[in-house]
């Protein structure tokens, strides 16, 4: 399909050009659309749901440094804002040498 783009006026280029926008944005949105469901169906031949997959934290948050002494599954690492009970204890008097694990 050919198109001699000198013949055309201004106002069919525009249109031309609008037309061709929009065959574009249709043809990414299928592709995006297609990919997706290849991604769903690779994810569910794992045994996974794509938002298990995507959702998934990347990194690890590191090996806890201390621990609440009143509950020792509480833990935290050091890095990062301060869990409360690392608060409290720290206002009582505690150090964090003192929740060390």
């Amino acid at each position: 399909m050919a198109i001699d783009l000198e013949k055309l006026t201004l106002e069919e280029l525009k249109e031309l050009n609008k037309q061709v926008e929009l065959a574009i944005r249709g043809f990414e949105k299928r592709r995006k659309k297609e990919a997706l469901h290849a991604a769903q169906k690779a994810a569910q031949e794992h045994g996974f749901s794509l938002d298990e997959i995507l959702n998934e934290k990347s990194g690890s948050k590191g090996l806890p440094k201390y621990a609440n002494p009143a509950n020792p599954d509480q833990t935290w690492t050091g890095r990062g804002r301060q869990p409360g009970w690392v608060k409290t204890a720290l206002a009582k008097g505690k150090s964090l040498e003192d929740l060390a694990i």
